[in-house]
């Protein structure tokens, strides 16, 4: 099935080369915006597969359009991916706090971006390798949301595979480790997540971290 994307940024010479990344990928672009707030509106009415949103641009940031397309208060939220040009943590961390399922750097690639697309199209989260770690070691003991004690202990698996995502590990990688299918792969991170009260794999990356499971 071909994912549908919506593409914010107020550059026009960027969506015009996104649009052609995507579309040589088997992507299909369905609508551009040039603001944040042009970037919701047009997203409530196409309702795309992800949002792929700059951070930086005039009316509303990246940041608050994610927080209001795929923020934990949204009823029917829209994965978003954030992608910039700005390798700061603080934004990586804010972007995931507001629902973004991916963070990307502009120089990352076709691949790594069609990759991002489709793992937030299906439900997971990427976050580009020359960022992941950096951000959990800078962030872990001043989360600003530390988890709560689990509901229920989490299983030698998940703690596994919470050791796996704190060292960086994408999905696939993760599955290989451990001998065991993507599909087993997100049971047990969506399982740990759940229990600990966690939003995203960044969150269980610094628990993890926290706790010394990273071995």
């Amino acid at each position: 099935m071909t994912v549908r994307v919506l593409i914010a940024d107020d550059q026009e010479l960027v969506r015009t080369g996104l649009r052609m990344i995507l579309t040589a990928q088997g992507i299909e672009v369905v609508g551009e915006a040039a603001d944040g707030a042009e970037a919701v509106e047009l997203a409530h009415g196409l309702r795309p597969d992800v949002v792929l949103a700059d951070i930086r641009m005039p009316v509303m940031d990246g940041l608050e359009a994610t927080r209001r397309l795929a923020g934990p208060e949204v009823a029917e939220p829209i994965p978003v991916v954030v992608i910039t040009t700005f390798d700061l943590d603080e934004y990586v961390y804010e972007a995931l706090r507001a629902g973004a399922r991916g963070f990307l750097l502009k120089n990352a690639g076709p691949a790594l971006l069609a990759e991002a697309v489709h793992a937030a199209a299906r439900g997971d989260a990427l976050i580009d390798p020359n960022v992941t770690v950096r951000l959990i070691e800078t962030f872990a003991g001043a989360a600003p949301a530390a988890a709560a004690p689990p509901s229920s202990p989490l299983t030698e698996r998940e703690k596994q595979v919470a050791a796996a995502v704190a060292r960086g590990l994408g999905n696939a990688e993760i599955g290989r480790e451990l001998h065991v299918s993507l599909s087993t792969v997100k049971t047990h991170l969506e399982s740990a997540m759940a229990k600990l009260g966690l939003r995203n794999r960044v969150e269980l990356a610094i628990w993890a971290h926290e706790r010394g499971l990273r071995r």
